[in-house]
């Protein structure tokens, strides 16, 4: 038994939490506030098979974008409570534990495992208190970074490899094309379908990103969508023997004008439509030729990489065996501290980012 100063530790933190949706637009700190709380971590306090865990790492995805919008139309994900922390993918370090698998200096991150993939449990916060059945132990011998756990084995990684494997179905020789090729997803479909032998162009938003899909990614080709203003006329001269697969992560006008260009029977993963998040369903950009995916037996699947769960334990092989040799690379734009969470959040629809965006909670305890 701790003595009594242990068992009544209370930890200063900061957490984020949601004071009013946001529907439309880029959410500001009218919408997400940062309050400062005392958190006791206590053996009195933390309910048993719970842990206290400090917050290394903290993922920052597209997807938060969806979940503090404050209406449904289509919308997939469930809205956070008002007043309540926002949550999200993490690394954290166990300062306090009430359960006999965890003990403290344990590194822990998700587990994928049931519905924690789609609801996770580590709150943007410096410190949190959660259930033990939520969390992994991460080996520190296996000679994966803890960003890893957070990147190409982690969310982005695992919906890229559902999408490009599984829908996508690449064969040797075929024409891929990726939009937001260096975000977090993107850069992870484009060099899987180059593991399998198929010819990847993407798309970005900035000509130091084309660069980095080409020089550093090994994509065959890569182009800034905001020079090539007009779309059709891009991917006629990037794609003159039309797209087998495109996967999708913007939607809206390049969705359209991929259909203008596609091979029959070509396969579309429908992963995400980042162009379309901030606007009200009524102002969203409109598909005009769907026409085509007839005429030509296209496939459009939209997918979440929960319904996959079942895949996870062959896409977690598989990618730590690229990872060990080299096959996969990885991208991390590092926000510092906690207090970046809005400014890391938005950055991701501005196109200043290269890679996985992820916040460096804590510095002087890095796995």
């Amino acid at each position: 038994m701790g003595s009594k100063e242990e068992e009544e530790e209370v930890v200063e933190s900061r957490e984020w939490v949601l004071s009013s949706y946001s529907p439309q637009g880029l959410p500001t700190s009218d919408h997400l506030k940062i309050r400062k709380v005392s958190l006791m971590i206590g053996d009195n306090v933390i309910p048993d098979h719970h842990v206290a865990l400090k917050l290394l790492k903290l993922s920052v995805d597209p997807y938060l974008r969806l979940i503090i919008i404050g209406r449904q139309d289509g919308l997939y994900l469930p809205q956070v409570e008002l007043n309540k922390v926002v949550k999200t993918f993490g690394v954290g370090r166990v300062v306090r534990s009430k359960d006999p698998g965890y003990r403290r200096g344990d590194i822990v991150v998700h587990p994928f495992l049931g519905v924690v993939i789609l609801f996770p449990f580590f709150e943007v916060a410096d410190y949190c208190v959660i259930p033990a059945n939520s969390l992994r132990k991460v080996d520190p011998t296996a000679g994966i970074s803890s960003s890893d756990y957070l990147s190409s084995l982690g969310l982005p990684g695992f919906t890229a490899w559902v999408g490009m494997q599984h829908i996508g179905n690449p064969k040797a020789g075929e024409n891929v094309f990726v939009s937001a090729a260096a975000g977090a997803v993107g850069m992870y479909a484009g060099q899987l379908a180059k593991l399998k032998g198929c010819r990847v162009v993407g798309s970005t938003g900035t000509d130091d990103k084309v660069k980095f899909l080409k020089e550093d990614l090994g994509f065959d080709d890569a182009f800034n969508y905001k020079k090539e203003t007009d779309f059709d006329v891009a991917l006629s001269k990037y794609f003159p023997n039309g797209i087998d697969i495109y996967f999708d992560n913007v939607g809206g006008k390049m969705l359209e004008a991929v259909l203008n260009h596609v091979n029959r029977h070509a396969r579309i993963p429908l992963c995400g439509m980042i162009s379309q998040y901030n606007q009200v369903w009524n102002d969203r950009e409109g598909v005009r030729n769907l026409l085509n995916a007839i005429g030509k037996e296209v496939r459009l699947e939209g997918f979440l990489a929960g319904s996959h769960l079942h895949r996870f334990q062959d896409f977690t092989t598989e990618m730590e065996g690229y990872i060990k040799q080299g096959k996969i690379k990885s991208k991390y734009q590092i926000y510092n501290g906690i207090e970046s969470f809005l400014e890391s959040l938005t950055s991701l629809f501005s196109s200043s980012n290269v890679g996985k965006v992820i916040i460096q909670v804590s510095k002087d305890e890095e796995p």
